[in-house]
Parts: structure tokens; C-alpha cells; sequence
């Protein structure tokens, strides 16, 4: 496909690299396979232990002139990688819909968010402050300043198999860190991609080597970023059994984990709701990236005056998804990424009957020309309670659960008895119905939504979640200071000497 040769994916890549130039290793070879035909895109080498090495080593040398660089230099840096990221945004994004599968709207709304994130970091990169703070003492000055961290260590996941990386790169760049990018290794193409991009950019500015490097490879590698204490700083975004194993591992070293772990998303559709407009909301919000995304609407708590109706336009709606190839434009949902996740759906379809669901749009595998892959599911909605135990836990896939409820109270007791605590919305024409929902006894998650669906973020607002979603926030708002080390400075420009808390000490 002329995308694969406009991005330089050949049947070969080294998965280890230092941004501008590869670095041998000896790592066993992982395959990346389509979802979308089956078919092999490309073999990539991943990281040995040598080569991790090496890695870490330049990455070290990178940051020591790296953070010397005036931070807006660093973001005009940033700047240029935004600029060749619009240059090559129709290749990438198919790229991303090729690999993970989903739409390829969606792969190109991926890389315009990597976009988007450089635009806000350029800006940045002139605004990171401190304060300023009187001091008790006379003729003392107080302030705080920020810091470079050191090394960044990102572990992306296959879902969002750039953007979570520009995320976290963008703002760690113009902090001046450097960034060791794990990505998954079910889309490792996507990341070698990004790195020709940026080569160009790299070189002509004279970026030290290793300050942008990528390491593929499996669970092991990810154990050795989080258990490495060069690595100051890892951010992790993935399932919360992993993000419990890296919170763990880098906790024990005293490290920051940033950690953006599962959703368990819910949409509360009151009486009040417009409901052509919660229709789309939570048809995009369950069946988008195949209800693969962490903000995937999984519930819809729905009032029962308006619910029989609800349920008939939902399932009108669902009849009309169109099921296929993602790089055809006119499909709304492509496969999920593999067999494996199959597997999950179709277990996870299995465990609620057994509790007792009801489905009212049945799943199940499509088969037939142009679904070989055998990676294609259909978008399937359950009537269930929020106790079962399946709707307790985050399943990847296309899968919406429908339940009743009478009061407010009770609909926003059912949006938080969940472990989880990521993205959440209320579909409500009445202000107080909003209000309660945003305020301390409404949505007990980091992204609370009115009238929009729980899936799809802006740039601007720092994204994370609470509870079992792992407290990180990454990409707009003050997020950046999470990539820095904050430090307290007091200056005393007298010729005596006083103690804080009027503490005598004569000699």
C-alpha cells in the first residue's frame, strides 16, 4: 500500500532507536498483523537487554544538553514536528486504521490530535511558571521554579496507538525531558512511522541524539522501565491489572507513575434529554474504535419514562452501523484488534446471558467476504442490572449495557458503583439536573460531560480519571507539571542571618 512506503515500512524494521538513527539488537522478531485483512505488514525486531541499554545510556547523554536548551527553542522543535505530523496526517492515519483497525476518520482524527497536542506545547513551552511568595523573614525573597525530570518512559497501548505518545512526548520535550516510548507491541509500525517523521526535524535542528527513542517489545520491557530508576517518570496507559504491576514496581523504587488505566463509562439519559442528540452520542460513544477506547460508553442509565423509547430508537440505530473494511470511509466500525480480543467479546456476551441479560441487538462474529480476518464482531446491546458482575468489569469491545432508574439520585448511585472512574455524561435539557451532576454528590470521575457522549476528549483539558482509572492526567490544563521537578528558592540579600519561626541561634 503506498501509505506503507510514504511512512517507510518495509517488510523488515528495527524496533529500537534513538529518534535519528537505529540501534542493533538481537530481540526476537514480533509480527504485525491487519485486523483489518490478516494479512503481515512488517516484522519488527524487538529490544534485548544490550539494546535497552544503549538506549537509556544515550537517552541519558541527550538530557544533559537537552535541558539546557531555552525551553521556547525546545517548543519551536515541537513546533516543526506539528508541521511535518500535517504533512504526512493522510498517511498516518491510515497507517493507524490499517494496524489497530479502527476507522479511518478516527486514525486521521488521531493524528490531528498528535497535532493539536504540539500546538498547545509550543505555547507552553513560553508559560512554564513558578510563583512568588513573601516571606517572613525581612529582606528574603521566596519563589518556586520548575525543573527538567530527567528521562520520560511512555507505555502506550494499541487503542490509541500515536496519540497517547504525542500526549505525553509534546509536553515532556518542551519541559526538557527526553522520552523512551514503549508502544504496544500489537501496533509497533505506527511508532517506527512517527519516528521517520520527526527524523527530519531532529537532524536539521541538531537535537541531541536519544532525546526522542523507541523500544518494542513485550511485557519484559515494560517490567525493565519500571523497575529502572533512571527513569524518573513513567507514564502507562493500558488494562488496570497492568497499571496496579507498573504502579507497584515504580512506587517500590519511589518513582511518579503517571497511570491511564480502564473505563467503565456511563451515560445517564434523563426525561429531560434531547434524544436524537443522546442517540448519537451513545451510538458513537459504544460502538467507535469497536469499543475499544478507555472513554468507550459501556452503560446508558436511562429514566424509566423515556426508556422503551430510547431502547427503540437505539436498536433503529444499531441496524444501520455498516460493518467493515476501516479504510473505507463509508463503514462505521472496523474489527477489534485481534482474535484474542474475539475471544473476550464473545466470553464477555457468554458470562451475561449467564447472569441473566437480556439482549435486545444479539453479537456475534461476522463472517463472509472480506471478513477473513476473523477479527469483525457486531455492536451488541444487553438489558442488565449494574450489579452483574460482567458490568462491573471494562470489557474491550462493542458491548452497551441498557438499565432503568427513577430518581437522579439513584441514576448518578449506578454512573459511580462502578470501580472504575474515567469519562461520564448526563443527556439533560434542565440546568439543575446538570448542576447535580457536576457537583460534589454527582459523577465521581475526572471527565463529567453535559449533553456530549463520554467519548472523544479536547486538547485543552487534562484527561484522566479516578478510582481504579489510576488518578494520571495527561495532555492539556497544568498536566505539564507532572514532567517537571518543582523546587523552593529562597534568597536572603541582607548581612544578617534570621531563622524562620523567629528560632534564635547566636554563636
Amino acid at each position: 500500500m503506498k501509505f506503507l512506503k510514504t511512512l517507510k515500512i518495509q517488510a523488515s524494521n528495527n524496533g529500537v532507536s534513538t529518534g535519528l538513527y537505529p540501534i542493533k539488537t538481537k530481540g526476537e522478531k514480533i509480527h504485525s498483523y491487519s485486523p483489518a485483512d490478516g494479512k503481515l505488514i512488517a516484522a519488527v525486531s524487538s529490544t534485548d537487554a544490550s539494546s535497552y541499554e544503549a538506549v537509556i545510556k544515550k537517552a541519558q547523554s541527550a538530557f544533559a544538553e537537552w535541558r539546557n536548551w531555552p525551553a521556547p527553542k525546545r517548543g519551536e522543535i515541537v513546533r516543526q514536528i506539528g508541521e511535518e505530523l500535517r504533512k504526512n496526517k493522510k498517511d498516518l492515519g491510515q497507517l493507524v486504521s490499517y494496524e489497530m483497525g479502527k476507522s479511518l476518520q478516527e486514525g486521521l482524527g488521531e493524528v490531528q490530535e498528535m497535532i493539536d497536542i504540539c500546538d498547545f506545547a509550543v505555547g507552553l513551552s513560553r508559560q512554564l511558571h513558578g510563583l512568588t511568595m513573601h516571606s517572613e523573614r525581612p529582606g528574603h525573597r521566596m519563589y518556586e521554579q520548575y525543573h527538567p525530570l530527567g528521562l520520560v518512559g511512555i507505555i502506550s497501548s494499541f487503542n490509541f496507538p500515536v496519540a497517547v505518545w504525542s500526549w505525553n512526548a509534546a509536553l515532556a520535550w518542551v519541559c526538557g525531558d527526553v522520552c523512551i516510548w514503549k508502544p504496544s507491541e500489537k501496533t509497533p509500525l505506527c511508532a517506527i512511522a512517527c519516528q521517520h517523521i520527526i527524523q527530519s526535524v531532529l537532524k536539521k535542528n541538531n537535537v541531541p541524539e536519544g532525546v526522542s527513542n523507541i523500544i518494542v517489545g513485550d511485557r519484559q520491557v515494560g517490567e525493565w522501565m519500571s523497575n529502572d530508576i533512571r527513569i524518573p517518570l513513567l507514564s502507562a496507559t493500558g488494562s488496570t491489572r497492568m497499571g496496579k504491576a507498573v504502579g507497584a514496581a515504580v512506587g517500590q523504587r519511589l518513582g511518579r507513575s503517571l497511570l491511564e488505566l480502564g473505563g467503565n463509562n456511563a451515560i445517564i439519559i434523563t426525561e429531560n434529554a434531547d434524544l436524537d442528540m443522546a442517540l448519537i452520542g451513545a451510538t458513537f460513544g459504544a460502538v467507535g474504535t469497536a469499543g475499544q477506547r478507555c472513554t468507550s460508553t459501556r452503560r446508558l442509565i436511562i429514566h424509566e419514562k423515556i426508556y422503551n423509547k430510547f431502547k427503540e430508537k437505539l436498536v433503529k440505530a444499531y441496524g444501520q452501523i455498516r460493518i467493515g473494511d476501516p479504510l473505507n470511509e463509508k463503514n462505521h466500525v472496523g474489527p477489534v484488534i485481534d482474535k484474542d480480543a474475539v475471544k473476550m467479546y464473545l466470553d464477555a456476551i457468554e458470562k451475561c446471558k449467564a447472569e441473566g441479560g437480556k439482549f435486545v441487538v444479539e453479537g456475534g462474529v461476522v463472517k463472509g467476504k472480506g471478513f477473513e480476518s476473523g477479527c469483525y464482531v457486531k455492536p451488541c446491546i444487553a438489558e442488565v442490572k449494574n450489579s452483574f458482575d460482567i458490568v462491573q468489569h471494562e470489557t474491550f469491545a462493542p458491548i452497551l449495557y441498557l438499565m432503568k432508574y427513577k430518581t437522579l439520585d439513584e441514576a448518578i448511585a449506578m454512573q459511580n458503583g462502578v470501580p472504575q472512574g474515567l469519562s461520564s455524561a448526563i443527556m439533560t435539557n434542565n440546568m439543575r439536573q446538570a448542576e447535580q451532576f457536576l457537583s460534589q454528590v454527582g459523577s465521581d470521575c475526572g471527565i463529567a460531560n453535559v449533553n456530549i457522549g463520554t467519548s472523544g476528549a479536547e486538547i485543552g483539558g487534562a484527561f484522566g480519571g479516578e478510582k481504579e482509572t489510576g488518578g494520571g492526567r495527561e495532555s492539556g490544563s497544568d498536566a505539564w507539571k507532572v514532567y517537571m521537578r518543582r523546587q523552593t528558592n529562597t534568597i536572603n540579600y541582607t548581612d544578617k542571618l534570621p531563622l524562620a519561626q523567629g528560632i534564635s541561634f547566636n554563636l
